[in-house]
């Protein structure tokens, strides 16, 4: 099939324009790319200077005192309680192994078995650890029921990285005349 001359020219010509539009889009989509870098700069810009000194500031005034005082519990309720309760643990170990040390020599020295003083003994060792053991016990406070530092530190950054949602959306949304396309490229903007 072959072309008149005059199909052949309305050809090209068709062609030309969708070369120019394409230019042209090309050039747009430029110009958006080099507005995102620069929005992406400014964001960067932002949260390094507005939102991290603010989550600071809102981490040092409402969440660390509560972080400070559970390492202050931990502190305590490790020195306090379960270093004693290891050291009456491996001192009652040490026991053990000191009396089968020693009846381990009484049989290699030919005295023979006697178990005659162990059982006092035993009753004596028991009721000494029933009792501290029952102390520490007692002395172990409920724990409080409500909410604890890691939920109020959870909050805190739900609510942040909420804001931050919020400002990026209502500055992609808002309404700049200068960053709008016109909805009909062939007519010039109003000035």
């Amino acid at each position: 099939m072959s072309l008149s001359r005059k199909r052949k020219k309305e050809l090209r010509k068709l062609q030309d324009q969708a070369n120019r539009l394409w230019d042209s889009q090309q050039v747009l989509v430029g110009e958006a790319a080099s507005v995102a870098r620069e929005a992406r700069r400014q964001l960067g810009n932002y949260r390094r200077e507005q939102l991290v000194p603010q989550a600071k500031e809102t981490y040092g005034k409402y969440a660390a005192p509560y972080v400070d005082k559970g390492l202050s519990a931990s502190r305590h309720v490790l020195n306090d309680r379960v270093v004693p309760a290891a050291g009456a643990v491996v001192g009652s170990a040490l026991s053990v192994w000191d009396a089968a040390n020693e009846q381990r020599d009484r049989l290699s020295s030919g005295r023979g078995l006697d178990l005659s003083g162990y059982g006092k003994k035993l009753d004596q060792y028991g009721s000494a650890v029933t009792k501290k053991l029952s102390k520490q016990v007692a002395a172990i406070e409920p724990q409080k029921k409500g909410i604890g530092a890691g939920s109020i530190i959870a909050i805190i950054f739900g609510v942040a990285a909420a804001l931050g949602v919020a400002y990026a959306a209502w500055q992609t949304l808002r309404a700049d005349d200068e960053l709008w396309v016109a909805d009909d490229p062939l007519r010039a903007p109003d000035a």
